[in-house]
């Protein structure tokens, strides 16, 4: 199965036209370890949320808001 990350607005609305839409990986760590990675990017880019997908299953979901 190919990992990758889905990321959306506050709104739930996918951001599809920027860089890291199109990153796949081949284990859930190496996703994992691009997001840790790139998290404050893409939420520059006006994601609030990042969701982990196994091929087409979501796995989890993670707020991209910077921490307090």
């Amino acid at each position: 199965m190919a990992w990758s990350w889905r990321c959306e607005t506050a709104e739930g609305e996918a951001l599809t036209d920027e860089w890291f839409s199109e990153e796949a990986f081949s284990s859930r760590g190496d996703a994992e370890t691009w997001l840790g990675e790139n998290w404050q990017e893409i939420a520059a880019a006006g994601a609030e949320r990042a969701i982990l997908v196994d091929g087409e299953r979501d796995v989890y979901s993670m707020s991209l808001s910077d921490p307090l």
